[in-house]
């Protein structure tokens, strides 16, 4: 799918979130709608479970303090947040920040999806075990971080990808954990080789 066509479905796909077009009490009672945001011909896509404080008020996922770290990590792989698309699972924030629900997961899931047929991305990092458990339900993040995994997953009627996938620890952990840095920078700098790996193999 060519560039400006792949922009165009993004944008009605953050459209239909922005206009809280899903149909979760969430959609009603966050502040604002956060739609996933950066680059319609990005190689490297990043999925959160759910907005936090700061996202819900400026409509932007990871702008917050672990959002500045996620900067971090991308400059120190020579990204920066244009240059990939970041997202999150649930597209509304939960109140208090709790866990979003099963249901309230289930119900935004398509949308996610849409996101992922319309990037096609090479790569897709997990932040947190919540995201990751998603679509690896039995993934313990302590042991799985910064190893890559398979997964055919179904985007549509007859539509299935064979996609590849990072789980990684979400950010969060290291303003709580000073120790989580090196981790965490640690399993980042592995995505270029991974992405190397993934281009070479589909040429």
């Amino acid at each position: 799918m060519k560039q400006d066509k792949r922009q165009a479905k993004l944008d009605s796909i953050a459209s239909v979130i922005a206009n809280r077009a899903i149909d979760i009490e969430l959609a009603k009672s966050c502040l604002n709608p956060v739609p996933g945001e950066g680059s319609a011909s990005a190689e490297l896509m990043i999925i959160g479970e759910a907005p936090g404080a700061k996202e819900d008020q400026l409509g932007r996922p990871f702008v917050g303090a672990s959002g500045k770290f996620l900067d971090a990590m991308l400059a120190s792989i020579g990204l920066e947040r244009q240059d990939v698309f970041i997202t999150n699972i649930v597209k509304f924030r939960p109140p208090k920040n709790r866990d979003p629900s099963a249901a309230e997961i289930k119900a935004c899931m398509h949308i996610l999806y849409q996101e992922i047929d319309a990037l096609r991305p090479k790569l897709i990092v997990f932040l947190g075990r919540h995201a990751a458990n998603v679509f690896f339900p039995n993934l313990t993040i302590g042991e799985a971080h910064g190893e890559p995994l398979m997964q055919v997953i179904e985007l549509g009627p007859k539509v299935r990808v064979k996609q590849t996938f990072l789980p990684l620890y979400h950010p969060a952990a290291a303003l709580y954990n000073g120790s989580m840095r090196k981790t965490l920078f640690d399993d980042f700098a592995k995505i270029p080789q991974i992405l190397a790996i993934i281009n070479k193999v589909k040429l």
